[in-house]
């Protein structure tokens, strides 16, 4: 988790880092004391740890108990900031943050990044009417999710899947959490006893809502394996190629300590070991945590995108363009 912070870290962002009941208490107060001994983590302050830990099954309601939960305190914590982007500890960036900064300085901040098309197997597996327990929501421990044998297909609402991996604005965020409509409300508790809540919660609030049906773009800006059967899938040094040569921004899910992250540091991100992605914000070359070289910072507030950033600011603009011609994503999917 350290080594993808670094990877991602700018002073213009706001981080807050989750360990689930896996984690032992040793690596939650190592990782903090980690995060206390970064001269350029504790310079700006936008780091921020949870202290406390939760069980948690991708599959239930408290894979995505836990997304809500980082979103309202981030939105406590600081609110200044536009978009919320969930990883795990196994994503990994394919550039770095001045490009991504720039190319999405242009784009309306009210804009959500939901692929709906990513994961086309969410309908055939039959399980979005299928009723399921997550003991996760009152255990301690990670716990696996049960089934009923009961179905139920709603008609209140259409329900609307896709990709897990989203990027969503600070007001759909906001209306998430504090939930002015009955909408968000209506539909946590729906989701509470449906398995991979992930894949269908903010894609069908968000196309159920009038306010902000027309705000998304289908396309989730991830290099994702959709495992095929339960045992899940692992990116590699082979899939290396075809990885940067795409227009994702971010990969996953890769090992710890996988051959495939060093060779993204050295040839994409230009990241020393042990050291953070070089940017305009910093005056130094090289920022090293156990020498403590640089203490001189640029202006935080400039970026200088290179190449990738501007082809993804170019592929952005196209995208937002061709939204503006085409109906909703809403309009051209319907749930099962």
């Amino acid at each position: 988790m350290v080594r993808l912070l670094k990877a991602i870290y700018h002073p213009r962002n706001q981080y807050l880092l989750q360990l689930d009941s896996g984690s032992s208490d040793y690596e939650r107060e190592n990782l903090g004391l980690l995060i206390e001994s970064e001269t350029v983590l504790q310079t700006f302050g936008n780091v921020n740890v949870e202290g406390r830990s939760y069980a948690v099954n991708k599959m239930g309601s408290s894979a995505l108990a836990a997304t809500l939960h980082a979103a309202a305190l981030l939105l406590k914590i600081n609110s200044d900031w536009d978009w919320f982007i969930p990883l795990s500890a196994s994503s990994y960036p394919l550039m770095n943050q001045d490009d991504l900064l720039h190319a999405f300085t242009f784009l309306p901040r009210d804009l959500n990044f939901i692929d709906y098309t990513s994961n086309p197997g969410w309908k055939q597996r039959g399980e979005i009417n299928r009723i399921v327990v997550d003991p996760n929501l009152y255990y301690k421990s990670n716990t696996p999710i049960n089934y009923d044998v009961e179905t139920r297909k709603p008609d209140a609402f259409e329900i609307f899947g896709g990709s897990p991996w989203v990027i969503l604005s600070r007001p759909f965020m906001e209306f998430c959490i504090y939930g002015w409509d009955n909408i968000p409300r209506k539909l946590l508790m729906y989701f509470t006893n449906v398995a991979y809540p992930l894949e269908t919660y903010f894609h069908t609030v968000i196309c159920n809502s009038f306010e902000f049906q027309n705000t998304t773009l289908s396309n989730d800006l991830r290099y994702d394996i959709i495992p095929k059967s339960p045992k899940p899938k692992i990116l590699n040094t082979s899939k290396y190629g075809e990885i940067v040569a795409g227009e994702s921004v971010f990969a996953q899910p890769i090992q710890e300590d996988d051959p495939l992250l060093n060779m993204i540091d050295e040839d994409v991100l230009h990241r020393m070991p042990d050291n953070f992605v070089p940017g305009s914000w910093s005056s130094c070359q090289v920022i090293n945590q156990g020498e403590d070289l640089c203490y001189r910072w640029a202006d935080i507030d400039t970026v200088k995108p290179g190449s990738e950033g501007i082809k993804l600011a170019s592929l952005l603009t196209k995208l937002v363009e061709e939204r503006r011609h085409n109906p909703s994503q809403c309009h051209q999917q319907h749930g099962p």
